[in-house]
């Protein structure tokens, strides 16, 4: 067990409930530290937008993953304070710990700190191939296939959350316009056989909102403003502070302070798959433990 001290009340103070923010608490109480996670939402917010998942062991939707996840997170209760409804809005870290500091104006301070704040959707004004003028669109995770059965929807980008609709829903009637640039045709590759996507690979689309209200995309046609959907990517979730970013505004982990571990998505685009993320939050738990254990 190590040794708390007043200036810093939690040995571990973790950013985000996450896969990787959630496994970062369990492997936390299980080596004895005293944690506090802090999430703006609930625990496995995001993973509940995902309908259908093939490459998580023991679960095949991430609804069903979030349940367990925030059951161990409920089971370590005794060794973890769980703070939600309040994001925190940065980090500062100096020799002695990290300091996160609440929108609420509450600080929470740890000797050790972990960022898991993920990514976001990225915006059309973020795509250099899109230019828009109407408001962003929700991302393609929020849709309802049952809402769009039968209507023509247009999906702004190839990415991932496109297969993983398709996969969740293989019998819904959809019928999807997706334009995208040529970097992204990799992405479509999942779903280029299925008759309910129309795929257009473009350098450049705008959107404009007609006198109706509706929304027009060029010679795509136009598309009622509740079937637009953007899917662009993601973009880094970074807080404001001592955080050390890369110029695509991602956070390696070994380029931070010594006192703050980054963990899950946020660290780099490469590998922002479920089980990475996972396993990098208890990796970097076990990280601040012996830390803990050699310098206090």
């Amino acid at each position: 067990m190590v040794t708390r001290t007043s200036s810093a009340p939690y040995d571990l103070v973790i950013v985000g409930g996450g896969p990787a923010g959630c496994a970062a608490a369990v492997m936390a109480a299980s080596v004895g530290l005293r944690s506090a996670l802090v999430e703006r939402r609930e625990l496995g917010a995001t993973l509940r937008r995902v309908p259908a998942v093939g490459n998580v062991l023991g679960f095949a939707t991430g609804t069903a993953f979030a349940d367990a996840v925030a059951a161990d997170v409920r089971r370590v209760a005794d060794s973890c304070d769980v703070l939600l409804g309040t994001p925190a809005t940065e980090l500062r870290a100096d020799d002695e710990g990290v300091t996160v500091l609440l929108a609420s104006g509450t600080a929470v301070r740890g000797r050790y700190a972990i960022a898991a704040t993920g990514v976001r959707a990225a915006l059309p004004h973020e795509a250099g191939w899109l230019t828009s003028a109407v408001d962003a669109p929700p991302p393609l995770w929020e849709a309802d296939a049952a809402r769009l059965a039968g209507r023509r929807t247009l999906v702004l980008g190839a990415d991932r959350p496109l297969g993983t609709l398709l996969r969740a829903h293989p019998g819904a009637p959809l019928d999807l316009v997706v334009p995208h640039p040529s970097a992204d045709a990799y992405k479509a590759d999942e779903v280029r056989t299925d008759p309910r996507v129309t795929l257009v690979r473009l350098d450049a689309l705008a959107l404009h909102r007609s006198p109706e209200g509706q929304v027009t995309a060029g010679e795509l046609g136009t598309f009622a403003p509740d079937a637009v959907f953007v899917n662009l990517g993601v973009r880094p979730a970074a807080l404001p502070g001592t955080l050390t970013t890369t110029p695509d505004g991602y956070c390696p982990p070994d380029r931070q302070h010594p006192r703050l571990l980054t963990a899950g998505d946020l660290r780099s685009p490469r590998a922002q798959r479920i089980m990475t993320a996972t396993g990098s939050g208890a990796e970097a738990a076990l990280h601040a433990y012996y830390a803990l254990r050699l310098r206090g």
